[in-house]
């Protein structure tokens, strides 16, 4: 009996133990696989049954699934690595996803959106801090894809492809570039490099000087979004991104031009993946004389993009940018004759470190970033130029200023003004730097609603030194900001976005910017004419805070400085508080044919209030009844006492009547005057009567600011561009244009004449001229991995595409090569 109970035992054991290894045999596969799930919907947020998903790696599908009802697929496959998702359904635009990493045991949760028809599927992060398709965003936003930049030197042409923008460049290559967005300051535009605030301290940010060296595009949010990105976003968002490597193979991206004016560019770029590891890195050089005497200009850009993921839902980010560049100060050359002999140098860098994870199927997503800004401004002159005048104002008191040759000024309002003008020539060195530790949170607790928490903690200092009027200004502020915001939709019809943000700001105190956002979709897109309504509206506020210099000259801080305290209690003079925004907008999004044709239009309605402006004595005295005494010796004080409303319509147009043609317009009107303003111009220190033209009498000019009732500077009432593009699979060429109105603008020249008089100011009203700005580019594969490629710039060369007395460029032409080697 014992023998056959212990066999019977140990036959049941092997059965156990076989039927075990089968078990771990089958699972084996499964507990040792990549597991992608997602979903797939179109651009509303609607599932896409039936959609094919292939799983890719390298050159070949390894894993394919359909989607279910619910539009939801699962794909399992045992060989780890780099993957990306190649998403198919008919009626619908292929989509190929970005490329992901995922280990043997790892779950990864890719989320697909189908675009209709032929356009290009486009997400957008800056209107929402989530990626959300355009479709559902309520705001206006831009996308400018990095093919538009491929034979660019910068930016600023293409920041004037999008309604509501007007971008001003004060000379040629390299010169000082302010982007003024639907009537608002050149401050109020938060700038976003790799989500790393760029701006100075104060919002001041010159276009004039990024490269389009390692960029993929970027996004144009116009409006306030201070709710997200905190001060400074009082009137637009520019986000800019450096590419990510997704290559097997490293790809060595090589391109070399040159044309006239002695320009010439190289540019470098090396990327690729690698297992865990993506990276990306390019280094660029440009260099060129421009059209004006002592005007050359050079700038070099370097800039690293790393990755790693640490788990497929997990992964550490590493971005460098890096500007250096350096310019001739030929000073507004139509107002003297001449060049002045000066230099600018800048110094940028931009760096952050990113740790991103995702959890729970996707659902809560969590980013953690500590970014810094590095930024060095000098400005110096080397030697005196043009004609010195002595002047002895007896006592020793005695002084040389240098003019320029005798011009004849001329307005595009008709006015002129003769004669010869004192040059201004700073020397001066300024720094603006940044730190910022910014974590969001999001999580999705259905399909139809995901909230976001976020908290930002910035750092910033500041300095300018200008010995030549003795000022040595250092700041240091700390500002923390708290952000909640809902986004969602409620059946895949009516879109919303509910935020609030309050921002403690080292300088002006407590702040709060809510913002709401709707957008409703009455008629899906399909096939047809019409098929497709989106209707969309925003409510939104924006603060601004104030830049270095306004800091150190506001009324509180002179007196301050002047150890006038009991003033400061006595007329309860406050320090400066925050410049405040705050819009609506309306709008229209049609799909007329197919969406191969679609119409967008809408209606805001800014109002720029709390404003700062400098008030000279006399007019602080009569307006705020400051005794003489008080104020004597101010040049002038800066107040929160300007203000200006800035509505408008904007209209944008594109149309694909074939795979290979791409046409886009758009229009943009701007109504801006200035409703409140306590400007010394207004009222003269020492006569009391507005400020004049000795020669021009009777007419009130706005010499350093405009005079309540009329525009503000440098903002165009009519502002239009268009793209036309034609591509095919070697060759593709296209056609841009910019068109501005004339502008109201002042020549700055009060007390620059010989006598210290104003004769050579002039009239505001359209002093600026308009102009119509064609530019060309064509680009042909003579193989594979050789690009033959040339730019041409001003066609028509308009040298008016500046403000008044800074000629522009004249026709340029650039034509190069672009070699790759290795990649894909």
């Amino acid at each position: 009996m014992p023998a056959p109970l212990h066999r019977s035992a140990v036959a049941s054991s092997l059965r156990t133990l076989a039927a075990l290894a089968a078990i771990l045999i089958l699972a084996a596969p499964c507990a040792r696989a990549v597991i992608v799930r997602g979903t797939v919907t179109d651009p509303l947020g609607a599932a896409v049954a039936g959609a094919r998903v292939q799983l890719i790696q390298g050159k070949s599908a390894i894993a394919a699934s359909l989607t279910g009802p619910d539009g939801s697929f699962e794909i399992r496959s045992t060989a780890p690595g780099r993957f990306l998702l190649l998403t198919s359904a008919s009626t619908f635009t292929p989509n190929i996803g970005q490329d992901f990493y995922g280990g043997r045991t790892d779950e990864v949760t890719r989320n697909v959106t189908l675009e209709v028809a032929s356009v290009t599927t486009a997400v957008t992060v800056t209107a929402t801090g989530i990626p959300t398709p355009i479709q559902q965003v309520s705001s206006p936003v831009t996308l400018l894809p990095q093919s538009d930049l491929a034979t660019q030197v910068g930016i600023v042409d293409d920041l004037r492809q999008s309604p509501g923008a007007a971008a001003v460049q004060t000379g040629q290559y390299g010169g000082a570039t302010s982007l003024f967005v639907r009537g608002g300051n050149s401050t109020a535009n938060k700038v976003l490099i790799d989500g790393i605030p760029a701006e100075d301290v104060g919002g001041v940010f010159d276009f004039g000087n990024v490269s389009s060296t390692g960029l993929t595009g970027f996004e144009f949010y116009r409006g306030p979004n201070s709710v997200l990105y905190g001060s400074d976003a009082g009137a637009s968002v520019v986000s800019l991104n450096s590419p990510r490597g997704n290559s097997l193979r490293p790809a060595l991206n090589y391109s070399g031009d040159a044309g006239n004016f002695h320009t010439y560019r190289n540019e470098a770029a090396l990327s690729g993946a690698w297992n865990r590891l993506d990276y990306y890195g390019a280094f660029s050089r440009f260099d060129s004389s421009n059209a004006l005497p002592r005007d050359q200009y050079h700038s070099a850009t370097s800039v690293a993009n790393l990755g790693f993921n640490l788990t497929a839902n997990t992964q550490a980010r590493f971005t460098l940018r890096n500007a250096v560049s350096a310019s001739g100060l030929p000073s507004a050359h139509d107002f003297y004759g001449i060049s002045s002999d000066g230099k600018q140098g800048d110094q940028d860098i931009y760096s952050g470190l990113t740790l991103e994870n995702r959890a729970l199927q996707s659902k809560w997503h969590n980013l953690v970033r500590y970014g810094i800004a590095r930024k060095r401004e000098q400005e110096h002159q080397f030697t005196n130029v043009g004609e010195p005048i002595t002047y002895d104002f007896g006592g020793g008191d005695v002084f040389t200023e240098y003019f320029g040759n005798n011009v004849t000024i001329r307005g595009a309002n008709g006015y002129t003004a003769t004669g010869q003008a004192s040059f201004f020539l700073p020397n001066e060195d300024s720094a603006s730097n940044r730190d910022e530790l910014y974590y969001q949170s999001d999580y999705t607790f259905t399909h139809h609603l995901t909230a976001l928490f976020g908290f930002r903690y910035e750092n910033e200092r500041g300095s300018f030194v200008e010995p030549d009027f003795g000022e040595d200004e250092i700041t240091k502020r700390t500002n923390y900001q708290y952000t909640l915001q809902f986004q969602g939709d409620i059946k895949n019809r009516l879109f919303y976005s509910l935020g609030g943000a309050v921002e403690k700001n080292h300088l002006y105190g407590v702040a709060g910017t809510p913002r709401i956002g709707l957008s409703y979709v009455p008629v899906r897109s399909s096939t047809g004419w019409f098929k497709g309504t989106k209707l969309r509206a925003n409510v939104a506020t924006g603060v601004q805070e104030p830049n270095l210099a306004i800091e150190f000259q506001s009324l509180y801080k002179q007196l301050e400085l002047a150890g006038n305290t009991g003033a400061i209690a006595q007329y309860h003079i406050t320090p400066v508080g925050a410049e405040r925004s705050r819009t609506y907008d309306i709008g229209i999004d049609q799909n007329i044919l197919s969406e191969k044709l679609i119409l967008k239009a809408g209606y805001f309605h800014n109002i720029f209030d709390h404003q700062l402006e400098g008030v000279q004595s006399g007019a602080l005295t009569q307006y705020f009844d400051f005794p003489p005494s008080l104020v004597s010796g101010l040049f002038s004080a800066y107040l929160n006492s300007l203000a200006f409303r800035a509505q408008g319509l904007e209209t944008e147009l594109q149309y694909q009547p074939t795979r290979h043609i791409f046409l886009r317009g758009g229009y943009t009107y701007l109504d801006a005057v200035v409703i409140q303003s306590f400007s010394g111009d207004a009222i003269a220190a020492n006569t009391g009567n507005p400020t004049e033209n000795p020669n021009l009498p009777g007419i009130a000019i706005g010499a350093e600011s405009p005079l309540i009732g009329a525009r503000p500077f440098r903002r165009p009432p009519h502002t239009g561009f268009f793209n036309a593009q034609y591509t095919t699979s070697n060759f593709s060429a296209a056609l841009k244009g910019a068109f501005v109105s004339r502008s109201d603008d002042s020549t700055y020249l009060d007390g620059f004449d010989p006598n210290f008089g104003n004769s050579l100011i002039l009239p505001n009203r359209d002093l600026d001229f308009g102009y119509a700005k064609l530019d060309a580019n064509f680009l042909f594969a003579a193989t594979n991995r050789v690009t033959i490629f040339s730019q041409l710039g001003n066609l028509l060369s308009q040298q008016h595409t500046g403000p008044i007395g800074y000629p522009g460029l004249p026709f340029t032409f650039r034509t190069g090569l672009k070699i790759r080697i290795g990649g894909n």
